[in-house]
């Protein structure tokens, strides 16, 4: 290959730095192109025997460049028995799998398809260039997305050793988005799938927990689920795992549903009442000052004293395994889930308007893909042995105590 000169490119240009660089580069792709040329067809003017490709001219050709398409000479290589000859670098440069990549990069990061043109780096006013306009951006990104959400639904669940997992939904306009996420025996955090609808009924919990299963999920394994109290997930949980499943109540979920049904005069001593119970680690004791609370509440406000008692039990699942420290405080609440809801809202936050579900949930899996990225073991994950010995040893007492019933 002939290289450029710098004292040659210096005379041939009179631009900034970067326009320099944009020449530059273009320069060495149109001499990589001459190069692959000679290899397939020999040197010029010089007459070989057994020639198998000759030169072809020139015709117009479209390459990915800086997050655009732009329009450059393309030389043209023919058989000699006659067909049209790629040549390799032109294939590699022509694909438009970056220029979907970059799209794709550019949401994340918070750019909208109508400003994504003005988002790169200018061209010189020379550089003939396409691919940049809000209809092409979107085209590119439903196409890349389309590929993740076909990828993401597809991925094997087997091998995966989860005592752990976690349920919640989020809401993207009329639609809502439910997410599970799987905590492994080292800590590490895994998607594991979605489902759209309106609203976390038991119907589209128990078709995304059957998703799990077919993809390799097995039940006969003592779990703890993490849920924020819907009733739908709860009554799918015990349908799909039955008495594999131990249920967390989220008491982030369960201070802010009773402290709702309390005058704001009321609501600091309640809050600071059901910490102190939820900090126990005698599950009875907790259980017992929690009931005093409600009992406490019944006659001034008996919306919270229901409130309280609903799922109270549920909400005291962790102490009964034995759990404490950091890993006790990562796991009584669905905090972990909810990072990922966040990332859902930050890369959504420049959609105006939602179609269709289809586009909901293509927008969900990115956002989830994305979140995927910068996974970190949770906190408290050394505790995790302890945890799954106490589940195996729960589910071996119901077990037992099943048998003597029946007997």
């Amino acid at each position: 290959m002939r290289w450029l000169r710098v004292p040659e490119i210096l005379v041939n240009t009179k631009a900034s730095l970067r326009e320099l660089t944009i020449s530059v580069g273009l320069q060495v792709f149109q001499a990589l192109l001459e190069e692959d040329r000679e290899l397939l067809c020999g040197p010029r003017h010089q007459p070989q025997k057994e020639r198998w490709a000759y030169r072809h001219g020139h015709e117009a050709g479209t390459v990915v460049f800086g997050g655009r398409k732009i329009r450059v000479r393309k030389p043209r290589v023919r058989r000699a028995g006659g067909g049209e000859l790629e040549l390799p670098t032109w294939g590699q440069m022509a694909a438009g799998d970056p220029l979907e990549a970059r799209v794709v990069e550019q949401v994340l990061v918070g750019v909208s398809t109508h400003g994504y043109g003005r988002s790169l780096e200018p061209l010189g006013a020379d550089t003939p260039e396409a691919g940049t306009s809000q209809s092409s951006a979107s085209r590119r990104l439903v196409a890349r997305t389309t590929r993740q959400v076909t990828d993401f639904l597809a991925r094997p669940l087997e091998g995966l050793d989860l005592p752990v997992i976690m349920i919640d939904g989020t809401g993207l306009g009329e639609h809502l988005m439910l997410v599970v996420l799987g905590i492994d025996h080292e800590g590490h955090k895994h998607i594991l799938g979605a489902r759209e609808g309106t609203t976390e009924s038991s119907e589209l919990c128990l078709s995304l927990l059957r998703d799990l299963l077919d993809r390799g999920l097995p039940v006969e394994r003592a779990r703890l689920f993490v849920i924020d109290g819907g009733k739908g997930i709860r009554k799918a949980i015990r349908q799909v795992f039955n008495g594999w499943a131990q249920i967390q109540r989220c008491q982030v979920h369960k201070c802010r549903n009773v402290l709702q049904q309390l005058p704001q005069a009321r609501r600091p001593w309640v809050r600071a009442a059901m910490k102190r119970a939820w900090t126990h680690d005698d599950e009875d004791k907790a259980r017992a000052q929690l009931k005093r609370l409600a009992s406490q509440l019944d006659d001034d406000c008996p919306g919270a004293a229901s409130a309280l008692r609903e799922g109270l039990d549920e909400t005291l699942t962790l102490i009964g395994l034995g759990t404490s420290g950091t890993l006790h405080r990562t796991l009584c609440s669905t905090n972990p889930i909810e990072n990922l809801q966040g990332t859902i809202k930050r890369v959504t936050r420049n959609v105006k308007r939602w179609r269709n579900g289809k586009m909901a949930f293509r927008w969900a899996i990115t956002a989830l893909t994305e979140a995927a990225r910068n996974f970190r073991r949770i906190r408290g994950h050394r505790g995790l042995p302890q945890l799954n010995v106490a589940l195996q040893a729960s589910k071996d007492r119901a077990a037992l105590d099943s048998t003597r019933k029946v007997a």
